[in-house]
């Protein structure tokens, strides 16, 4: 599958294979263990507020 997108990570995950990836042109979010899976699209704006707050804590 050729992907259209540039996939980008935190520099905070070094080479390991257990983060999220956002798209460029932003929108899109994967699981770097599994990059043909299922991708999330959502408003970048929004999540990231969302992370930011806490909401994602465990």
């Amino acid at each position: 599958m050729t992907d259209q997108y540039v996939w980008r990570k935190s520099s905070r995950s070094q080479n390991l294979q257990t983060c999220v990836e956002l798209s460029s042109p932003l929108g899109l979010i994967r699981d770097s263990k599994d990059p043909e899976g299922p991708r999330l699209d959502v408003d970048v704006a929004v999540f990231l507020r969302a992370v930011k707050a806490g909401r994602f804590e465990r």
